[in-house]
C-alpha cells in the first residue's frame, strides 16, 4: 500500500539535545527529520514530535522544536510512544498511516512502531531519517521491524507518495523546494 497524505501523520521520535551528539550519522538523521517535518507541513500531514525523559536527555533540538507548537510535542518515560499513551488525542492519532523518524532506532522508535502494529496501524520507517548509536543496532532494528510487517521508506518514497503525481502546482512547488 501507498502512503496517503490525507491518510498519514508523521511521527518524530526523540530527537533531543543531548542524544543527538552520539548518534551515528546524527545529523543527516536531523535534516531528514527537518525535511519531512516542513514535506508533511506544506502538504496538510499532521506532525508530532515525542521527547523521552526530557529533564535527563534534553528537549528536542531546537530546529525541529521551532517547526511546530508545544502542544504537538509528547513528553513520555516509557520508551514506546505508545505504551506512554503520550500520542491520544494529538493531530493525526486517528490516522490509519504512521510515518517515523527519529532516535535510537533500536529502543524507542522500534518499541513504538511495534505497538503501532499491534494497534493495527500501518506503519512506514524512514531509514535515512532514523539512526542509533551504532550502525548495527540501527540495521538490526530496520530488519526486526521489517519481520513484523513494518514498510521500511527514503524521505523521498514519502514525499512523492504523498504528492501522487507530478505536473500539479503544488508539485512544482514542493520539487523546487525540497526535491532538487
Amino acid at each position: 500500500m501507498l502512503m496517503n497524505r490525507d491518510q498519514s501523520a508523521l511521527l518524530v521520535v526523540d530527537i533531543q539535545e543531548r542524544l543527538l551528539p552520539h548518534i551515528h550519522e546524527g545529523q543527516a538523521v536531523l535534516d531528514n527529520a527537518v525535511w519531512l517535518v516542513k514535506v508533511a507541513q506544506r502538504l496538510g500531514v499532521p506532525v508530532v514530535l515525542s521527547e523521552q525523559y526530557p529533564k535527563g536527555i534534553g528537549h528536542t533540538v531546537a530546529v525541529l522544536r521551532g517547526l511546530t507548537l508545544a502542544e504537538n510535542i509528547a513528553e513520555k518515560m516509557h520508551f514506546s510512544c505508545v505504551a506512554a499513551k503520550c500520542l491520544d488525542g494529538l493531530p493525526g492519532s486517528e490516522r490509519p498511516q504512521v510515518v517515523v523518524a527519529g532516535t535510537e532506532s533500536h529502543v524507542c522508535v522500534l518499541q513504538t512502531v511495534l505497538d503501532l502494529r499491534a494497534q493495527g496501524k500501518e506503519v512506514f520507517v524512514v531509514a535515512d531519517a532514523v539512526g542509533s548509536r551504532t550502525p548495527a543496532d540501527k540495521e538490526l532494528a530496520l530488519a526486526r521491524m521489517r519481520d513484523h510487517g513494518v514498510h521500511i521508506v527514503s524521505r523521498e518514497m514519502v514525499a512523492f507518495e504523498w504528492l501522487r503525481q507530478a505536473g500539479t502546482d503544488e508539485f512544482r512547488a514542493i520539487s523546487r523546494e525540497f526535491l532538487r
